[in-house]
């Protein structure tokens, strides 16, 4: 009989919340993207203007969560003080940029079917990376569960009417698939390592403060890349800030804000294999209810993925990742009172 490890999987009751409303915003992402497409699936706004003002929306609301406990200068103060553990953040904030500029290349050299199912290889990915990072081998079951994972995405993303040709986009271009590698790579890792900033190199510091470090690195290293493709009067002109500020794309931003400030919440309370999971979660989530919202149907090999993802699922339950040596409770409690405590002193002076 199944007996699922409810302890391991959520230490605290925080990490309950967290996960829902985790797998909530992410959800909600597809549908409103799709809320937002003109009529021929186009955009009619500037999405990397999305992109820049959602992180400057990201900036705006984890400062102001951080000065309703604490005075305006801290927040400064506490950034000046710890330029160390910002500038760490680079390195997440650089990847997922050069992640998402590197999409680019790879959608222009795969047809989009097996671009998403060869996307779907960052599941195990993320297994491998995670353990040379956090040195903590992962067992048998943990790899059966993120493989069957890993197969069921898959599966979603199969042409069953073209399944002879299925993997006929990859003749003969091996360095575009050596490109998709490193693309996978680069998110896989800064997903990660971002969990790493937060549990190991300053697991006391205010999750407030460590997300301004975050969006300020995010928005610094977007900027460089919108730079390098196009002028930044062009990014925001009128023309483009109009086509924004209408209320289905504010409401698309002001979700892919609450979804990036959870992730950082779900990164310090659980860690980034669960976080592999509920992405497959998302995936039947937003087939359902666009299914119900804009009639878009349920294929055969949807209802497949469907339930392999599930019996993945419920057998990494069984056997999750445990949980850090120090309590999620104590942390949670502890970012929430306190700002960035220094590494060498242990406490900071506001």
């Amino acid at each position: 009989m199944l007996q699922i490890n409810w302890a391991e999987l959520f230490p605290t009751r925080s990490s309950v919340v967290i996960f829902a409303a985790y797998v909530g915003f992410f959800t909600n992402q597809g549908i409103l993207v799709r809320w937002t497409q003109a009529s021929d699936n186009s955009y009619p706004y500037n999405t990397v203007t999305v992109v820049l003002l959602t992180d400057f929306l990201k900036l705006i609301i984890t400062s102001a969560l951080f000065c309703k406990d604490h005075p305006i200068k801290s927040l400064f103060t506490e950034v000046f003080r710890n330029l160390r553990v910002c500038s760490l953040y680079l390195v997440p904030a650089f990847l997922y940029s050069l992640y998402n500029n590197i999409a680019f290349l790879s959608l222009s050299a795969f047809d989009p079917t097996t671009y998403y199912l060869l996307l779907q290889l960052r599941v195990a990915l993320t297994g491998i990376i995670y353990q040379v990072i956090f040195k903590k081998k992962l067992s048998s079951t943990q790899w059966l569960s993120l493989l069957l994972l890993t197969i069921g995405c898959m599966i979603k993303e199969t042409d069953f009417n073209n399944i002879t040709n299925l993997f006929g986009g990859l003749a003969g271009k091996g360095s575009s698939f050596i490109l998709l590698v490193f693309q996978m790579s680069c998110s896989c890792l800064a997903g990660v390592y971002n969990e790493y900033l937060l549990k190991k190199e300053s697991p006391t510091a205010n999750i407030f403060i460590q997300n301004v470090f975050m969006y300020l690195n995010s928005i610094i290293c977007n900027l460089v890349m919108v730079v390098l493709h196009e002028p930044l009067s062009q990014t925001f002109s009128s023309e483009s800030l109009s086509a924004v500020l209408v209320p289905s794309v504010v409401i698309l931003m002001l979700n892919n804000a609450g979804g990036g400030i959870t992730t950082s919440f779900f990164l310090r309370n659980l860690n980034s294999i669960m976080k592999t999971f509920t992405g497959a979660i998302e995936l039947t989530c937003s087939a359902l209810l666009c299914y119900f919202l804009f009639g878009i149907p349920i294929y055969v090999n949807t209802v497949i993925s469907i339930v392999i993802v599930s019996y993945a699922t419920i057998l990494y339950s069984q056997n999750p990742v445990s949980r850090e040596d120090v309590s999620n409770k104590q942390k949670f409690d502890t970012e929430m009172a306190h700002p960035l405590i220094d590494r060498e002193s242990k406490v900071t002076t506001v």
